[in-house]
């Protein structure tokens, strides 16, 4: 009898271990699910923190982020041309105040009825 009661003492306890075991890996998961939550978070305000600073302070010349907003700047007219030829590519326009897609040619944007004239001019 002795050898069943050690055997069954044994698979309680090690029963109990796998148990805690699972919800420690439980917890963990959480835990680490919450942690990205919240980088993910604060990335964010980082974010949202940068550009308003850089929008109120964009046009500055004499500043120490000067370099940095003048590169920003590049970029961001660099993306809008490689947009723009993509467009030009598919045979679309882009609305100018909305952003809908359109076809090349529209006279009125069919979002927003922006009239078109003036974007096919600057061209």
């Amino acid at each position: 009898m002795e050898f069943f009661d050690k055997l069954s003492e044994s698979l309680v306890s090690a029963g109990k271990d796998v148990s805690q075991k699972a919800k420690d890996v439980s917890e963990i998961a959480k835990l680490k699910l919450d942690i990205k939550s919240k980088e993910d978070y604060v990335q964010k305000q980082y974010e949202e923190l940068g550009r308003s600073y850089y929008e109120k302070h964009k046009d500055e010349e004499e500043c120490e982020e000067a370099e940095q907003f003048f590169l920003i700047k590049e970029a961001v007219e660099e993306i809008e041309r490689m947009k723009a030829e993509v467009l030009r590519i598919q045979g679309s326009a882009e609305c100018p105040k909305c952003g809908a897609k359109m076809p090349e040619g529209a006279v009125y944007c069919s979002n927003c009825g922006t009239k078109m004239d003036d974007m096919y001019e600057e061209e």
